[in-house]
């Protein structure tokens, strides 16, 4: 029947009184719509039922001071990590992504306002009001800047933050701004954050005896509440911060775990039996998300805030020269993988793509059809045809500064200390001190582990990405501002 009618409707020089014409005007007329109408009515119940969001779910992991080494499916080999590298293998895995700090605090300023940290007065970790001042630093993340929870919120996401905070409160920080000026609906955070949850009351790294939740349980602790968030809001699209405070030094693992890992230093197998663990925890994670039937309509970044402090002979940073407090590739260069069954294609390996955490905030926003502020002047560029694995064109530098001073930025020593200055254009690494010295240039595609000094032999290169990177630098912001209340 459907056959004929295609025919019906193509006979367009037909007569108008011709009978086959006018049995056809009825059929279209009649008969169409009301098996239009069935089918409406036989999807919107289906539709109803699942509760399929037209926007997807975002849930965005932060790991903490994670090595680009730490992990199987980027090399390493401290512990198996099965599950993250399945994520991998259903996802596309990047191997130029980068942190915009090698410190907690500005990293995750920039992925929140999508812009370079120190437009914001945060250029180390957040601590007691003397060390800000110290670091010529802000308390807290002013909330006037862009956030992209609040963003989402208005186009109708539910959003919620589970996990490590660091953008204020916390020590004798007792004005931070709460999480619901940031755009956040839900929360369960740690000390360093201006609503710790009450069933984490440790004031340190440590964590208290008198916590409900053990230092060994946090992430588990941190992934049930993000699971629970997910079931009770599977009605509407979701935007969740997992950001739980492992692998960050002490390591705490649980004496079961321990025991899989009986030989070797100390601190090594603590390391291994903590990574094991939080394996096992993105593991649930993931089933979880299948079992709630999330999974197809929930976009999954993985990735760490930045690297991870030297330790076991540097291997955690998996070759790659520098560490934590570094603005060497191992202290700035992360994993990173996005998954998106249906959208993101399976078992990709993207080693072309060079995305920064300032772009997240513009490329999120574009997958999920949601407008930009108006008035923000980001930093990062939209480059979500990368995060789903299409062509795409980095059209901005990426830019660094670490080390304001002297005073507060005195780690690491020896070779791992950088200048505190940073740029990349291409295949371009170039490094100096604010104040022109210590000038270092490495070509990324030849050497990645910057262990040529590239300046002599490439000096017009050099002299252009300098002039470049002290300008920007010379634009920052330079004195603490007065903290708003």
């Amino acid at each position: 029947m459907m056959r004929h009618l295609k025919t019906a409707s193509g006979a367009r020089e037909r007569s108008p009184g011709n009978s086959f014409d006018r049995w056809a005007t009825m059929v279209r007329g009649k008969l169409l719509p009301a098996v239009a109408a069935v089918l409406a009515t036989m999807a919107s119940p289906l539709h109803a039922a699942v509760g399929v969001p037209q926007k997807p779910n975002i849930l965005f992991i932060l790991t903490d001071d994670m090595g680009y080494g730490d992990i199987g499916c980027y090399g390493g080999k401290f512990a198996p990590t099965p599950n993250i590298d399945r994520l991998a293998r259903d996802g596309i895995r990047f191997t130029q992504y980068y942190s915009v700090s090698p410190i907690c605090s500005p990293s995750r300023t920039g992925l929140t306002t999508g812009m370079f940290p120190a437009r914001w007065n945060i250029t180390s970790f957040l601590q007691t009001r003397a060390g800000n001042r110290a670091c010529e630093q802000a308390d807290f993340l002013n909330p006037a800047a862009p956030s992209l929870a609040r963003t989402l919120k208005a186009a109708g996401y539910a959003t919620g933050h589970f996990g490590k905070w660091h953008m204020g409160g916390g020590r004798d920080v007792t004005n931070a701004p709460l999480f619901a000026a940031y755009g956040f609906d839900e929360h369960a955070s740690t000390y360093e954050s201006p609503e710790p949850h009450p069933d984490i009351t440790a004031t340190n790294w440590i964590w208290s005896p008198h916590d409900k939740v053990k230092r060994w349980d946090r992430t588990a602790f941190f992934v049930d509440k993000t699971l629970d968030f997910l079931r009770r809001h599977r009605g509407q699209p979701c935007f969740v911060n997992l950001w739980p405070d492992d692998v960050h030094t002490p390591w705490v693992p649980n004496q079961e775990r321990l025991g899989l890992y009986p030989n070797g230093p100390a601190e090594e197998r603590k390391f291994r039996a903590v990574l094991d663990e939080y394996d096992r925890q993105m593991g649930r994670l993931f089933t979880g998300l299948k079992e709630l039937g999330l999974e197809g309509q929930t976009l999954v970044i993985f990735t760490s805030d930045n690297g991870p402090l030297p330790s076991f002979r540097g291997s955690r940073s998996g070759g790659l020269r520098g560490s934590k407090l570094s603005l060497y590739e191992g202290g700035i260069r992360m994993p990173f993988i996005v998954r998106w069954p249906g959208h993101t294609p399976a078992g990709r390996l993207d080693d072309q793509a060079v995305l920064a955490a300032t772009d997240l905030f513009p490329s999120l926003c574009a997958i999920a059809g949601v407008e930009l502020p108006k008035d923000a002047a980001f930093d990062g560029e939209d480059l979500s045809a990368m995060l789903l694995g299409r062509p795409g064109v980095r059209t901005r530098p990426l830019l660094w500064e670490y080390g304001r001073n002297t005073n507060a930025f005195a780690f690491p020593r020896g070779a791992d200390r950088s200048p505190n200055v940073a740029m990349r254009e291409g295949i371009w690494k170039l490094l100096v001190n604010a104040d022109g010295t210590d000038l270092q240039l490495y070509d990324l595609k030849s050497d990645p582990k910057e262990t040529t000094n590239a300046v002599a032999a490439n000096s017009e290169v050099a002299a252009r990405l300098k002039g470049k990177a002290l300008a920007w630098r010379k634009a920052l912001p330079n004195l603490r501002p007065s903290t708003p209340e």
